[in-house]
Formats: C-alpha cells, sequence, structure tokens
C-alpha cells in the first residue's frame, strides 16, 4: 500500500479487508510487525482497535522487546497466515531485520504461502529499491530485493517523493518500478503483479520506466474497493468494553 490501512484511514477499512481477503483460511491468523516505526505502542493499539472485531486472529510481534515474549520469533512468524508489515523508516526496517536474521524468517514464510502485507515502508521493503525519507529528505534506498524493480509510496500526499523517484529511475541510478498513492495497492502473485486496487475512489497507481534519458510515468488500471456503508459493525463485548475503558482514561 502506497498508503492507508488502519494507521493512516481508521475510519476505512477497505484495504485492511482486502488484506484478510488475500488467505485461504476462513479465521486468517494477522501478525503485525511495527519495526519501522520503532514497535510504538500507538500503533500496536491502533491495529487491536482495527482487527480486534475481524474474523481473525490477531498478534503483533516487537523486535525492539523480544524479551517480553518468550516464544520463538520463527515460530511465531510460521505460524501466521498473514504479515502485516507497518510504516516508518525503510533503512531502519532493513537493518533491524537482517541484523536479526529476521528477513531469512520472513522470506522462508513467503516461500510457504503466507501472504505478506504493508503500507509505506512495509511496501517498499519487497523491492529491489524504495525512495525513503529516513534521512530527512526524499532519497533511493535499498530493500530487500524479493521483488523486482523499484517502488515510491505516498505519491500523492508527499510530493517531494515523485521528482526524486522520476530523477532517479531517469539516470538509471534505481531501475523502473510503481509509483502508488496513498489509498492505493498493488497485489502481487508471486513477483508478478495481478491487481491494483485502492480504498479512496481516485488513488492511482503508476509503471514508472526509463525511456532514453526520462522516466515514463503509464497510468495502471486501478480498482475500487466499493462504498464504505457507515453502518456500524457489531462489535464483540470485550473489544467494546475495551475500547469505553481507553475512552475514559483518555479524557481524564
Amino acid at each position: 500500500m502506497g498508503g492507508g490501512g488502519f494507521t493512516a484511514e481508521p475510519r476505512n477499512p477497505l484495504l485492511d479487508d482486502y488484506i484478510l481477503s488475500l488467505s485461504a483460511e476462513p479465521r486468517p491468523r494477522v501478525l503485525f510487525l511495527p519495526t519501522a516505526s520503532g514497535d510504538p505502542a500507538a500503533h500496536l493499539t491502533a491495529y487491536m482497535e482495527a482487527f480486534g472485531d475481524k474474523n481473525c486472529e490477531t498478534e503483533h510481534l516487537s523486535l525492539f522487546r523480544l524479551g517480553r515474549d518468550p516464544r520463538p520469533v520463527r515460530e511465531r512468524v510460521l505460524a501466521a497466515d498473514i504479515l502485516y508489515v507497518g510504516g516508518g523508516s525503510l533503512l531502519n526496517l532493513i537493518a533491524v531485520w537482517r541484523a536479526h536474521g529476521f528477513d531469512r524468517v520472513v522470506r522462508e514464510a513467503w516461500e510457504g504461502g503466507t501472504a505478506l502485507a504493508g503500507l509505506s515502508a512495509g511496501s517498499m521493503c519487497w523491492f529491489e529499491w524504495g525512495i525513503t525519507t529516513s534521512t530527512g529528505e526524499s532519497a533511493p534506498a535499498e530493500g530487500l530485493g524479493w521483488l523486482p524493480g523499484s517502488n515510491t509510496v505516498h505519491y500523492d500526499g508527499e510530493p517531494t517523493r515523485r521528482p526524486v523517484y522520476l530523477g532517479a529511475v531517469a539516470r538509471g541510478d534505481v531501475p523502473g518500478g510503481y509509483a502508488v498513492d496513498d489509498g492505493a495497492g498493488l497485489r502481487f502473485a508471486g513477483t508478478e503483479l495481478v491487481e491494483v486496487v485502492a480504498s479512496r475512489p481516485h488513488a492511482r497507481a503508476f509503471r514508472v520506466e526509463r525511456q532514453g534519458d526520462e522516466a515514463v510515468e503509464t497510468p495502471l488500471a486501478v480498482r475500487y474497493l466499493g462504498e464504505t456503508t457507515g453502518r456500524e459493525r457489531q462489535v464483540p463485548a470485550d473489544i467494546a468494553e475495551w475500547r469505553a475503558l481507553r475512552a475514559r482514561r483518555a479524557s481524564g
């Protein structure tokens, strides 16, 4: 996802519901990985609020706080049906994963059929290259390289990324790839792009390729995932009680 999901669009569940549909399991196990943002408590709370009343099993894994859960990391990852990677710093995400050997475990899960998903840094990390703001300015950075080419996110929401990306592709500094607006997502089967979906009616995605000394943007067909109904979902009693308790604490 170029941007979106529960951390960016808490009132728009379309992309998160689409992610759940990627698993064939009737009640998939979703493991949230907020490494790129330093495993903040706010992201974990938002995750539980978004997925706690969906038809799935929820869990998170904090590489910054492994001492709080003694279960083997590999066991927890391979037990998941969906790995959902949060946004933040692409440079930090790659560095921490490799320091722990965590990238090898995630690769094993992917090759075993686990669905991988993510937004922002959690989207770019799968590609050879991304455009990150990890150092304070938009600049190319290497990803894991599991998907060929490059990816830049927040294409409409953070305007400094576009000229940096187009310039890098035009010069041949990074290979061609995909530029994705907030609210749009690329779905791959293996390494082949099979669909572009969106939680917003006008969200866009582009194939960007080098032609001569220029970078050319070609719009991709985007499937809007539908209107939100505005109807309240039936929230389980324990989730409703937990939310009410949080609201009371927030109000003092």
